[in-house]
């Protein structure tokens, strides 16, 4: 059976401040910003050449706390380009963390939701 995950729910206290991160400082695209009542908010938004989306808003994620989030990873070619890039933007990020299974550079969201973008080493490295 073929299954695809398309959509995270990110716990966060404020909307619009997580939205302006994920789009100004992230570069995530914006795919819905609709608001139905003053209950109901629905931000949704997808990482570059990602097919699994986040969302967050108001009556989304209201029983995980904010920042509750721990370990969301997103796979990049260049962790090295990744990090200098990001803090560029303005983001706090780690060092770039080599490892015998990958690069990684970690960073967290304004609630402290934990991110971390992996760069894999070459497949042919792993015999099975």
């Amino acid at each position: 059976m073929e299954m695809k995950l398309e959509l995270v729910a990110i716990p966060v206290s404020d909307v619009d401040r997580a939205r302006d991160f994920y789009k100004d400082k992230l570069g995530f695209n914006l795919d819905h910003d609709h608001t139905v009542s003053e209950k109901l908010r629905f931000v949704q938004m997808t990482p570059l050449g990602s097919a699994c989306s986040i969302c967050f808003g108001i009556g989304i994620a209201d029983k995980m706390k904010p920042g509750s989030i721990k370990g969301l990873q997103m796979v990049v070619k260049d962790a090295q380009a990744a990090h200098d890039e990001l803090k560029k933007r303005g983001v706090a990020v780690s060092d770039v963390d080599t490892q015998v299974w990958g690069k990684f550079v970690h960073f967290n969201d304004p609630d402290g939701n934990t991110w971390s973008l992996q760069e894999l080493p070459p497949r042919s490295q792993f015999k099975v």
